[in-house]
């Protein structure tokens, strides 16, 4: 994933969601809180994995 499928896949979010995104991306506690989420942590070893793979 690079900068243009996140900003593609932004800009699907409806405008409430992507405030939302902003408010926590914003806030390093809550940025802090999601990223220890179980669904958090799949994504980042599935994203890891393929950057690794290429």
């Amino acid at each position: 994933m690079n900068g243009k499928d996140t900003d593609r896949l932004f800009r699907k979010l409806s405008p409430d969601q992507q405030k939302k995104v902003m408010d926590i991306l914003s806030d390093k506690k809550q940025t802090e809180k999601l990223l220890q989420t179980p669904q958090a942590q799949a994504l980042l070893k599935k994203l890891r994995g393929e950057i690794n793979n290429g």
